[in-house]
């Protein structure tokens, strides 16, 4: 479901960019980069997440130090009758699933698992597979990250913020 975005301009995108790099700078810290007020930058923080556009702060963290070994795609083939919401509901009772997804193509949805071993991906699998509206399941184990600074690795991703008519609620 996409909204139009609220006003944006340059330095709202700046604000962003700069709390993507470090959700924990101080308002000072950012209104010395961009050449704003501490009190400047949290009203506009504030307009942000107000609007939707900022939904939250977070910590990230390298899955491996939480002992998440492995890794894989998982894609979901569901019967007719398993509406997305349906789906939402069970994968938010599995932990290990890192994200998920509706998908065009083939398969209903595409599931990122994280697990502790290959041991402890069969298990969650099998109670994947064990939901009744779940028709068959392809997986595809992570060998590698090709690009492991993305937030896919667990790295803490800077990128630029540059098109807010795209922002969705």
């Amino acid at each position: 479901m996409t909204s139009k975005a609220a006003p944006f301009d340059e330095l709202d995108r700046k604000i962003i960019a700069a709390l993507i790099d470090n959700g924990r700078a101080s308002f000072a810290e950012i209104g010395g980069a961009i050449g704003l007020s501490a009190t400047a930058v949290k009203r506009r923080v504030d307009r942000l997440r107000e609007s939707k556009v900022i939904t939250g702060f977070s910590a990230t963290v390298r899955p491996s130090a939480l002992g998440w070994l492995t890794e894989a795609y998982v894609e979901v083939y569901c019967d007719s009758a398993a509406p997305p919401r349906r789906l939402a509901e069970v994968v938010r009772n599995h932990p290990e699933i890192a994200a998920a997804m509706t998908v065009t193509g083939g398969a209903d949805a595409l599931l990122h698992v994280r697990a502790t071993d290959v041991e402890h991906f069969e298990e969650v699998l099998e109670r994947i597979r064990a939901e009744p509206f779940i028709r068959k399941t392809i997986s595809y184990m992570v060998l590698s990250h090709l690009l492991p600074e993305s937030p896919e690795a667990g790295a803490r991703g800077s990128f630029e913020v540059s098109d807010a008519e795209n922002v969705q609620k």
